[in-house]
């Protein structure tokens, strides 16, 4: 993509996978682990982050972990990204994790609670989102319609996954009477002056001096 950008355009420079799951007391721990390595095997630079309120349920998430880890054909390179890159942390509430999760912007976010529609709202910040219990990342990976090209690295905070519009190509019209230029040129003399672009400024001077 890095060699073809510029003679094409391209959606983006994806980075390592990521997912963060927001688990609440009522999560199964083997779901919760299964989706957390479902990243984690992509490359050992891939990041896996629960935010849980419950103590408990992180500590049967994590012996999920080795359990599910020790069998995967790709266990060496999940163990090394739940080992460099993967966290598990307890917040007061889901309200909480929320924050936390918007001020990471993950690539996939899954809301592994029970009633995801009413914290849905708050959620600012991910490539993706995977709603309630039974919602895991890899249906989106394979059959459930939205898309797999996302952005990762935080750039969730300002872009979005691919789309339809990521394929149409926009141009910008403008039109200014002679009145319009009369009314506001002045405005434009003064930005352009500012910025110590004079021939920006002529270009609306002349036409304040000498329109017809």
């Amino acid at each position: 993509k890095k060699l073809v950008f510029g003679k094409v355009d391209i959606d983006m420079i994806a980075g390592p996978s990521e997912i963060l799951v927001i688990a609440d007391e009522g999560a199964d721990p083997s779901f919760v682990a299964a989706d957390l390595l479902s990243q984690a095997e992509h490359d050992p630079l891939a990041s896996a982050i629960l935010l849980t309120t419950s103590r408990s349920l992180l500590e049967e998430v994590n012996q999920e972990l080795e359990k599910q880890c020790a069998v995967l054909p790709k266990k060496e390179i999940a163990q090394a990204s739940i080992r460099d890159y993967g966290r598990s942390i307890v917040c007061d509430s889901i309200s909480e994790c929320i924050d936390f999760a918007n001020a990471i912007a993950p690539e996939h976010l899954e809301l592994c609670i029970g009633d995801p529609m009413a914290y849905l709202s708050g959620v600012q910040n991910a490539g993706s989102v995977f709603l309630g219990y039974y919602t895991c990342e890899s249906i989106g990976d394979y059959f459930g319609g939205t898309n797999h090209v996302l952005p990762t690295n935080g750039t969730a905070r300002f872009s979005s996954a691919l789309g339809v519009d990521a394929f149409v190509k926009k141009s910008c019209f403008l039109h200014y009477s002679r009145e319009a230029v009369i009314q506001y040129g002045h405005y434009i003399e003064t930005m352009a002056e500012e910025e110590q672009l004079q021939a920006h400024a002529n270009a609306v001077t002349v036409r304040l001096r000498n329109g017809k």
